[in-house]
């Protein structure tokens, strides 16, 4: 800072004001110890900065979800919303391993970090280790909170109710719906909706989350005899990939004789899906943003009300349910 200050023909308190945006200056003087401070080099010291502020300006990500599937956008959120604040993310993986889950809870601590965020792979589980009690604030993302915690996750339950809207919009009338387990909360929020919104008689059939079970599911239905569904709302982009797969195998077009509608819109599965994939977006970055400013504002010391936070989810037509891509 000694050598900021001389080279830019100020005092150090001009010159530590300027780079803190702080005090008051002309933006000439300011503009020129910055481009000092860049030319020199010039880093601020993170540990002093947080001793005086008693801040370390690193949150850490907790999670179970070691594939990366819901984790990786979530902390993408979470990234962008904190970085302009200067504070940094570290995530720890901890599977679901409890002892792995207490060795790095007690290494965030260790490092002092602003705030915690859990995030996991589903929404009514909770990772394997307590949170509870700790001496910085919790918020969780996208997995189970506890009682009187900030919690955010996405509506499930609007998200298939938009998509059994749209194939209703398009002339689609025989929707059934092929989703996962019935133990997951979100397969039965999904199921109670679509019901709702496509009748209360509508089939449901429950499986695996995987592509063999959507591959599967067509073969069981037109197994059976009757009137074949003009619609399917599938529970995943795999399970909607593979019952595309199938219908294919039959030589029914998709979507001129079946729109299909996925949920997830995980990229890599629906984009690559032939025709490309319409399916439910559940607004991950969006809701890591969310938790990593909520986490900021209670490291911070502003008030939160506790409780779950629901964020709508956002359909993305593309060519495997037909119609036209709605505005805006």
């Amino acid at each position: 800072m000694h050598d900021v200050a001389a080279a830019a023909g100020v005092s150090i308190s001009t010159a530590s004001k300027a780079l803190n945006n702080k005090g008051r200056m002309g933006d000439e003087t300011r503009e020129r110890v910055k481009r000092v401070a860049s030319d020199i080099g010039f880093r601020p010291n993170a540990l002093a900065r947080g001793l005086l502020s008693k801040r370390s300006f690193t949150i850490g990500l907790l999670t179970n979800d070691t594939y990366g599937r819901f984790t990786l956008p979530v902390m993408a959120g979470i990234s962008e919303a904190l970085v302009d604040h200067g504070v940094s993310v570290f995530l720890c993986a901890i599977e679901d391993d409890p002892a792995l889950g207490q060795i790095h809870v007690e290494a965030m601590l260790d490092k002092q970090v602003d705030g915690i965020i859990a995030t996991g792979k589903r929404l009514d589980k909770r990772l394997p280790v307590d949170l509870s009690n700790l001496p910085v604030p919790v918020v969780y993302a996208f997995t189970e909170g506890t009682p009187n915690s900030v919690t955010f996750r996405s509506d499930d339950a609007q998200g298939a109710r938009l998509a059994v809207e749209w194939l209703l919009k398009i002339g689609r009338n025989r929707i059934v719906h092929v989703t996962g387990p019935q133990e997951f909360f979100s397969v039965r929020e999904r199921a109670g909706a679509y019901r709702e919104a496509a009748g209360e008689g509508e089939p449901v059939m429950y499986g695996v989350w995987s592509e063999s079970w959507g591959h599967d599911a067509i073969e069981e239905i037109w197994k059976n005899l009757g009137e074949k569904p003009d619609a399917l709302l599938c529970g995943n982009d795999q399970i909607a990939r593979g019952a595309v797969d199938a219908l294919r195998e039959r030589g029914i077009k998709v979507p001129e004789d079946v729109s299909v509608i996925g949920f997830d819109n995980w990229e890599i599965v629906a984009a690559q899906t032939r025709p490309p994939l319409t399916t439910v977006d559940m607004e991950l970055k969006e809701l890591g943003r969310q938790a990593g400013l909520t986490v900021l504002a209670l490291a911070e010391g502003r008030p939160v009300e506790p409780g779950v936070r629901k964020l709508p989810c956002r359909l993305v037509v593309r060519q495997s349910c037909g119609g036209n891509i709605p505005r805006e």
